[in-house]
């Protein structure tokens, strides 16, 4: 009896998991546009999207109406890749792989190959790369470079469309750059900034040989043995032992962290004299030394002035591109609507389930 009871038990208890699984499955739309290669959306795809949805947005998705607006964006996007492959767009494998990394890489905040990602990715968070990916975006990285080439397939189909319409509607006018001004005026100043020349020695596999380079470097500048322009010359030859450059800093807590140095050692920094040269200074990768070559005082900034010291680029020049910008998303967005409108008929989409029975299986 009481193996029979357990057995029944067991029964009852994966009954409702079956028929959960089965209703993941229920197919809710049909698009067919591509007809030798239709597609099929079933519930179980628009509740991964929810919840990739969710995650991103930091929010949660539980009205049938939400759920049926990202079930009519799934539409689009399937609707747009198929015409796309319809018209024989493509991206290739290696496209897909360069497009992942350029990812990766801004989430970083630097240029890395898939294999240093893994690197910081464990590192940081105690976890594979597939494992952030799911945990983050709701899917693998398989899935997540498929969800990026449909992405640039959907773009480049937009694009080829409406490409003149949105380039018309993204030029700024000269009076609402001028308009954005008067609006911003008050905000637009140049703070107190040091530019700086910075000279770097990897530490490698031998800190203390690194540390004698850049404190030798170091005195050579200081007895002008050797000058910046020279050192700029020589590091850019194959076999050197140092990097050098250029940066401009304001009194940030970011630009102390660059540094190497407390906030309050920053603004001290803003005291010193132009060639003013550090004390060599370490972090866990390098050995370095800089030298404030310039100092620039705050000021408000004018429509003609640059945008930062010794750019090219003008607050006119800003805030035209920063106005372009906006414009063009707006317009590239309409430009989507436009387009999916015109897919979105009912001859390319199956609408399988509809009204009560759609809203009841929307209803998890």
């Amino acid at each position: 009896m009481k193996v029979l009871a357990l057995g029944v038990f067991f029964f009852a208890v994966m009954l409702p998991c079956v028929f959960a699984q089965s209703a993941d499955m229920q197919p809710l739309v049909r698009i067919k546009l591509n007809a030798s290669k239709p597609e099929t959306i079933f519930l179980k795809e628009l509740k991964n999207r929810v919840e990739t949805y969710q995650r991103q947005m930091n929010t949660t998705v539980s009205s049938v109406d939400d759920r049926k607006q990202i079930l009519e964006a799934l539409i689009d996007e399937k609707l747009v890749v198929q015409a796309a492959i319809k018209e024989g767009m493509n991206i290739t494998g290696s496209q897909v792989d360069q497009i992942y990394q350029q990812t990766i890489s801004q989430m970083v905040g630097k240029n890395v190959t898939e294999a240093e990602f893994a690197e910081l990715v464990k590192a940081n968070y105690k976890m594979t790369v597939e494992e952030l990916f799911r945990s983050q975006a709701g899917m693998g990285v398989a899935e997540y470079k498929v969800y990026l080439k449909n992405q640039v397939l959907a773009r480049n189909y937009v694009l080829s469309k409406k490409q003149a319409e949105i380039a018309k509607k993204s030029e700024p006018t000269d009076s609402e750059i001028r308009s954005y001004y008067e609006l911003k005026e008050s905000e637009l100043v140049q703070p107190e900034t040091l530019k700086i020349f910075i000279a770097i020695v990897q530490k490698g596999k031998d800190s203390a040989a690194a540390k004698n380079q850049i404190v030798s470097l170091c005195n050579d500048y200081k007895a002008k043995k050797i000058t910046a322009d020279k050192m700029k010359t020589e590091s850019q030859k194959k076999d050197s032992a140092y990097k050098v450059g250029d940066m401009f800093i304001g009194k940030t807590e970011m630009a102390a962290q660059q540094l190497g140095m407390t906030l309050q050692n920053l603004l001290g920094l803003f005291k010193e004299k132009e060639g003013y040269v550090s004390d060599i200074i370490e972090n866990n990768n390098e050995w370095y030394f800089f030298v404030i070559t310039k100092k620039y005082d705050k000021k408000s900034l004018s429509l003609s002035d640059s945008v930062q010291p010794e750019s090219t680029t003008t607050v006119y020049d800003y805030i035209k591109n920063l106005i372009g910008s906006q414009k063009q998303q707006a317009a590239f967005m309409q430009a989507i609507q436009d387009v999916t409108r015109e897919l979105n008929t009912p001859e390319n989409v199956d609408r399988m389930k509809k009204d009560k029975e759609l809203e009841k299986l929307l209803s998890w």
